[in-house]
């Protein structure tokens, strides 16, 4: 037995393993070159491809949340600089007018559901706002809005796997979307804890909103991601509401300019050592509006296009150059590039 044992331990082949320095070289060179592809594009407003992340265009570079851009350029790609460059943090309030039924059903349902929201957390728009009111508001907030994320990306997960089809890309997205929102619920309890009484509307308020965004997508996912668009439009409002309470001496939110950010909102967003708290809302607001650009391109593809914010995984083959690149330009530009129901322009290859 032990002389057959020994010849079939030397008949069995075994795998050679690569260095773990070489792994991670590899793993390096893959993502820079992906970084290329994404950045590929023949239009002169966004120059011409450089051989270097470093080299790129800032315009190129500041148009995703943290989640998105790790996993458009690589994490190794983007570990040295902040994940949005000042400039990219000037975002004022914009609004996508509704153009077809869906959009004027969508604004009416986030209106609606705004009224009902500020009621709940004493949100007041025209007054300036305590702390505690203000912790109140964004922190709910947070809760509500990592919901749609979440549940597209799961229903699109089942969806794949009930049609034998692909994905083409969508699913990734929205799940760093479900977690970017969860990570500024995390940052905001850094900054106070929640009591039972909150926690319970917290799970009163998922109970129904998980229920209905869920039922409401198997039916009309376009009209969901138009909600969702909208939805975020509303949360850039409210940050910018709690930017001009932070910049008004002698409120109860002026502090925040010189309370140092938590370490946690400093290593997601890639913040300088001596960012503020009101650094943190500058780079939330710019999320926000992030996912009302995402949420309102996706709302204007079928919904089995490709998703061109992850081109890695959006075609039959593996990378490939993305429809269009026009969706990496700075938050601080229109939230939406393509009109209702057009079409995507053709890849310039």
């Amino acid at each position: 037995m032990a002389s057959l044992a020994k010849r079939l331990a030397y008949s069995i082949p075994v795998a050679r393993v690569p260095s773990i320095t070489r792994v991670l070289k590899n793993f390096e060179l893959q993502q820079l070159k992906f970084g290329q592809c994404v950045l590929h594009h023949q239009s002169s407003n966004y120059g011409t491809l450089a051989n270097n992340p470093d080299d790129m265009n800032d315009s190129q570079l500041n148009a995703l949340h943290p989640g998105m851009k790790r996993s458009a350029f690589g994490v190794m790609n983007v570990l040295d600089e902040p994940i949005y460059k000042p400039e990219d943090l000037d975002i004022q309030p914009k609004h996508r007018e509704p153009e077809s039924f869906r959009d004027r059903f969508a604004l009416f349902m986030v209106n609606t559901s705004r009224g009902t929201f500020d009621r709940i957390t004493g949100y007041k728009s025209k007054e300036i706002m305590t702390e505690a009111h203000w912790m109140r508001r964004v922190m709910f907030l947070e809760t509500v809005a990592g919901v749609p994320g979440m549940v597209a990306g799961m229903l699109r997960h089942l969806y794949s796997l009930r049609t034998l089809q692909r994905d083409h890309g969508w699913i990734h997205t929205l799940l760093e979307e479900a977690e970017n929102e969860r990570m500024h619920l995390m940052t905001f309890l850094e900054i106070r804890q929640a009591g039972p009484m909150f926690r319970f509307m917290v799970f009163c308020g998922q109970v129904v909103f998980f229920n209905i965004f869920m039922l409401s997508y198997m039916v009309s996912p376009k009209t969901c991601h138009r909600f969702v668009g909208y939805l975020e439009e509303e949360a850039v409002k409210t940050y910018t509401h709690l930017l001009r309470d932070i910049d008004t001496e002698g409120t109860d939110v002026s502090q925040w300019s010189q309370i140092r950010a938590p370490e946690l909102a400093i290593n997601y967003w890639q913040l300088a050592p001596t960012a503020s708290l009101r650094d943190v809302v500058l780079a939330v607001r710019a999320d926000e509006a992030c996912h009302s650009h995402v949420n309102h391109t996706f709302s204007s593809l079928d919904k089995c296009g490709k998703n061109p914010f992850r081109p890695d995984c959006a075609g039959p083959h593996g990378h490939e150059l993305p429809p269009s690149v026009d969706i990496l330009k700075p938050v601080r530009d229109d939230f939406t590039k393509f009109p209702p129901n057009a079409p995507l322009p053709k890849p310039h290859i």
